[in-house]
C-alpha cells in the first residue's frame, strides 16, 4: 500500500546509521537488517504526521522502528477501552525489550481498578514480553496509590527462565523496596535466587532506597 510504504521512506530518510549500529547492542539477538537506526526524538515527531489507523492496523510490522512507533501512539492513546484492545492485539508482536518497556499507555493510569485483571492474566501469558509487560505496568502504576500487598506476591509468584522476565521481576522489586519497604522486604527471601540478587543490587544502586535499608537488604544476598 503507497500510504505504508511512505511511512517506511520516511523512517529510512531519518536513518543515522552510526546510530543503528549502537543500537543494535541494546537490543540484541535482532535479525540483520530489522533495525533502521532512527532516534527516538525523531520517532516522537514522526509518530504525529503520520497515519496511526494505517500503521495499527499493518500488523506484523517489518521494521523495529515501526514496532516503537506503534507502542508511541498506544501510549499517547485516550480513550481507554480503545486503548486496552489495541494493546492486546499488539503484544503478541512484541519481540523485543525496548519495544515492551517503551508501551507504557498513560490512560492506563486513570484505570487501575478494571487494569488488574488483564494484568493477571498476562503475568500468566507463555509469551515473554507479554509477561515482562504486565510486571512493568505494576512498576509503573501500582507501587503508589494503587499499590496491593497481593501485587508482590504475584511476581514472586512468576517462575521463567527468560531473562528479561527476570531482569523485570528485579526492576519491579528493587522500585518496591523504594516505594513500599515495609511491604516489599519480607518477600525479598522467597525470590528465586537471581532474582533476589539482582533485585538487591539495584536497590542498592538506588538514590532512593536509604544508606540504612541497604545495609539492611545486603544481609538478604
Amino acid at each position: 500500500m503507497k500510504v505504508e510504504t511512505n511511512i517506511k521512506e520516511q523512517l529510512f530518510a531519518l536513518q543515522d546509521t552510526r546510530y543503528r549500529d549502537f543500537h543494535r547492542s541494546l537490543v540484541p539477538g535482532m535479525p540483520e537488517g530489522y533495525i533502521i537506526g532512527v532516534r527516538m526524538p525523531a520517532l516522537r515527531r514522526l509518530a504525529k504526521e503520520i497515519d496511526t489507523g494505517l500503521l495499527l492496523a499493518a500488523l506484523p510490522h517489518r521494521y523495529y522502528e515501526e514496532n516503537q512507533l506503534h507502542a508511541i501512539i498506544l501510549s499517547g492513546m485516550k480513550d481507554y477501552s480503545r486503548c486496552l484492545a489495541e494493546v492486546e492485539r499488539f503484544l503478541p508482536y512484541v519481540d523485543n525489550w525496548a519495544t515492551c518497556d517503551g508501551l507504557r499507555p498513560r490512560c492506563f493510569a486513570k484505570h487501575t481498578g478494571d487494569l488488574l485483571p488483564h494484568i493477571k492474566d498476562w503475568l500468566h501469558a507463555e509469551h515473554e514480553y507479554t509477561v515482562r509487560f504486565g510486571i512493568g505496568l505494576l512498576e509503573a502504576f501500582f507501587l503508589d496509590d494503587a499499590f496491593e500487598e497481593g501485587h508482590l506476591q504475584w511476581v514472586a509468584a512468576i517462575r521463567r527462565e527468560e531473562y528479561y522476565i527476570r531482569m523485570m521481576q528485579a526492576w519491579y522489586f528493587a522500585t518496591a523496596l523504594a516505594k513500599q519497604w515495609d511491604a516489599a522486604l519480607p518477600v525479598i527471601p522467597s525470590l528465586p535466587e537471581w532474582v533476589r540478587r539482582k533485585a538487591i543490587q539495584k536497590a542498592c544502586d538506588s538514590f532512593r532506597v536509604s544508606d540504612e535499608h541497604k545495609a539492611i537488604i545486603r544481609t538478604l544476598k
